[in-house]
Parts: C-alpha cells; structure tokens; sequence
C-alpha cells in the first residue's frame, strides 16, 4: 500500500462519508436540491486532489461535473465515467441504519467491515476511489497518463441528458480509452474483469377497467378486475420453460458459442451459498442454461413493480378502477434495446382482453455492451488487477446495465473498460446496500497500477 494512502485512510473516509451523506436522488424531484449539493462537493473534492480545473455543466436534467488533468500532450488520456445519483433509498423501514447516515458494519463477506448507506457501492464509493487515487498519483509525482472526469447525475434514471452532453462535447472528451467503476469482482480473493453488460429496456404499463372504483360486493364476478387482468397478462409473459413470450424478442439474440460458456462457468462459483445468500430454496429461470449465465448472458423479463386497488391498513373491499405495473428486460447482443420496447408495446396490447383498455409507456434504455479483450485498456486491468490481488483475475460479463456505454462508442469511437470492485451481494439497489472498507481501499490501490500498465502498453 503506498505511504500516501495509508497516511490517509481517515481523511479519505471520512470524505467519503460526507459524500454519502447527500441524499443525490435522481429519480425523485424533492431531492433536487441535494443533487446540486452532490455536484458541487465532487467538483470540489476534484479541484482539491489537484486536477487543473473542474466545472458544473447544465444539462436539461441534472448536472454533469467535468474535470482535466492535462500532463502531457503526448502521453495517453483517460476518460473516467461514473456517476453521483443513488437509487431511491424506500422503503426505509427495511434499513438497520439510516441510509444516508454511513455506518461500518461487519458482516461475514466483510469481516474487516462494510460502510452501510446508499450509494456507498453504486457508485459514490466507486467514483470517490478514483478521486483519491488521482489526488495519491499527483501527491507523489507519478501520474503517467491524461486524465479527465465525467461524472453524471442522472445514470439511475437512464442517462437521459447525458448523450446530448457528449454529442455537443466531443473535442472536450477526446481521449484514447473510458475507465468505469460501476461493476463488481467475483469476490475479495478471486479479482475479476467484466468484459461486457446487458442492454436494458424500462417500460411501465396501466390497465383500466371501469371507469371509477366499485364495490367488489355489487360489481364483483360481473366486470373485470384490473389487477386480475394485469396478472394474469403478466404470467402469460413467461412460458412453463422460463422462455420470454413477446413474439421477435430472441429473433436477435446472439447465442455463445459451447467454448464460450465454458469459459464462463470456469469461474468460481458456489451454487449452495448463492442460495444461502439470498435466504432462497431454490433458483429459477430459462431452462438449459445455469444460474451464471441466466444473470449474465442470457436476455431477462422482470416485474420491478405492481400496484393498484386499496393497500392501506385494515379492509377496503374495492374493485379498483386502474392496475399498473413497471417491466424491465436486460438485453444481450445484439437486441436493441428500442426495437424490444416496440416489441414488447405490440405484444403486451396484443394480449389484452377486450374487458379492459391499456397504455404502455417507455421509459429508458440502452444497448448492449462487449469490451474487446485483446485491447491495450482490458490488457493493463488485467495486469493492474493481477499486480494488486497477487492472482490472474477472472474475465466475466456482467448482468447489469450501463446504458450509456454503447453511446460512448458511437458517438465518441472509445471502448470502455469496466473496472469495478464491488461485490454482487453489497445490495445495490436494495436496503442495506454496502461497500467492504478493503473494497474502497483496494480500489485506490489498483487503479494507479492501470494508469501505470495502460501508459506502459500505448508507448
């Protein structure tokens, strides 16, 4: 570990636990006002490590933060992409401790222990690893590459403002590879690469009935009820093989070839504590294909959501007027992720009886992403993970979704390298999400090894 970082552990948690403390919620209006909190305190945390300069920039939604470190014309650039926004945090009664009051827990994955908050993993604690491992680079003279910062608020809500931010902003953004920290390792022991992410397609429907509540004494048997309707719509979206329904959605899929999947499964992986983790009897999903590469090659369909009718306390014997529901689908290559959502809006009317009338809305998503393994960017995280961990890492593909990484590819011609430290079971998006302490560190730790092997490898 260097001498600068372990001089100053404290103080960069510390930070960090201020960072965290700012409710950046994107997906929610009331928190506006936290959101520019979050931007600023990053803006100023980047002037501070000693990048030349760092600014706020508008968008349409919430603000992107920029910043450089010009060292050299000559050397090689590194674009670093993360984001400030967090997931909303309900329901808060399923929170230990309060979740934007960061608290360090032992558990049995981290027994050093784990800051307990949201975005502590995804991605505050991500992107403020970067941070401090520039500021540690500048501190002692050895930053071997360009660096500059991209860093949204608006990643959780699909990204929408921030591909007219890089259109209008190429020239600014120019550079040679993207360094992300938005995925995680196989495990504390076992480092790995992810080499590529699923698509996504977010959609949200409402079903209507009649056209108020009724009393499911007087109407009920003789009109339709919303809900039923709605999930018994939902049901029929799977068949009895876990195989998605939507007529066309596979037409694109990409299948691995058996080497591939080989390679896949070749990575450490314990079914028993998979289950064990998740307090779960079993597992699901698409027949002839593991639970791997179920959630992580293969296109899902997921109910994020359902609601309608009386939830209240006590008894409401109502026939509701409306039921609704929010559907995502990760996507693998080469499904596009606005054909599947036209796919999806003509099957998902196709099925509805005539009882009752729909309306399905789009919401946001993204392309599919594959990093090309025999690039000098996969290369030096290899070598940087490698030099870190003490073992050759794993190469893996994720299951979640960055939207907004195919669009760097198209619009600025850059691969992406995905070079992320958390772990799977750090509850993103979830109560109780976390981030290990040896995590957070070991980031800081890792990251100037790949500027140091990615400037080595562009000479």
């Amino acid at each position: 570990m260097s001498t600068y970082l372990d001089q100053n552990k404290d103080r960069f948690l510390n930070e960090l636990f201020d960072f965290l403390r700012i409710p950046s919620v994107s997906a929610d209006s009331k928190f506006q006002p936290d959101m520019i909190r979050a931007a600023e305190y990053i803006k100023e945390k980047l002037l501070a490590a000693g990048l030349d300069s760092a600014e706020i920039v508008p968008t349409a939604g919430h603000p992107v933060v920029y910043a450089e470190k010009i060292v050299d014309a000559s050397l090689p650039t590194i674009l670093v992409y993360g984001h400030y926004d967090v997931q909303p945090a309900d329901p808060y009664e399923l929170w230990d401790s309060p979740p934007f009051e960061p608290t360090i827990k032992k558990t049995k994955i981290h027994p050093e222990g784990a800051i307990f908050a949201r975005g502590s993993c995804d991605d505050k604690g991500q992107i403020y690893m970067h941070v401090k491992a520039i500021e540690m680079m500048l501190a002692d003279g050895n930053l071997p590459c360009n660096v500059k910062i991209m860093f949204e608020g608006e990643e959780e809500v699909g990204s929408e403002h921030l591909g007219t931010f890089v259109k209008e902003n190429k020239e600014k953004l120019k550079a040679d590879i993207i360094l992300i920290s938005d995925t995680s390792i196989i495990a504390n022991d076992i480092p790995s690469v992810e080499t590529g992410l699923r698509g996504l397609t977010y959609m949200e429907v409402s079903v209507t009935g009649p056209n108020r509540d009724l009393h499911s004494g007087v109407y009920g048997g003789a009109v339709a009820n919303p809900i039923n309707v709605l999930s018994q719509m939902i049901a029929s979206l799977h068949d009895a093989d876990g195989k998605i329904t939507v007529k066309g959605f596979y037409d694109k899929v990409i299948e691995l070839k058996q080497e591939e999947r080989d390679a896949l499964e070749a990575a450490p992986f314990n079914l028993d504590d998979y289950k064990a983790d998740l307090d779960i009897a079993e597992v699901s999903g698409e027949k002839g294909y593991t639970t791997r590469e179920r959630a992580a090659i293969r296109p899902t369909l997921d109910v994020n959501g359902i609601w309608g009718g009386y939830t209240g306390e006590g008894s409401k014997t109502v026939l509701p007027s409306k039921a609704f529901a929010k559907i995502s689908m990760r996507l693998v290559p080469d499904q596009d992720w606005e054909e599947i959502a036209e796919l999806f809006d003509a099957h998902f009317r196709a099925i509805a009886p005539p009882t009752v009338k729909v309306t399905v809305t789009r919401h946001h998503g993204g392309q599919p992403y594959v990093t090309p393994t025999e690039s000098a960017g996969y290369k030096a995280a290899m070598l940087a993970m490698e030099e870190a961990y003490g073992k050759k890492p794993v190469p893996t593909r994720g299951g979640g979704s960055i939207p907004i990484v195919a669009l760097f590819e198209k619009e600025l011609g850059l691969k992406s390298i995905l070079f992320g430290f958390g772990l799977d079971s750090d509850a993103l998006h979830s109560p109780n999400e976390h981030y290990g302490l040896v995590n957070f560190f070991k980031g800081i730790e890792t990251i100037p090894l790949f500027y140091k092997h990615y400037a080595a490898l562009m000479k």
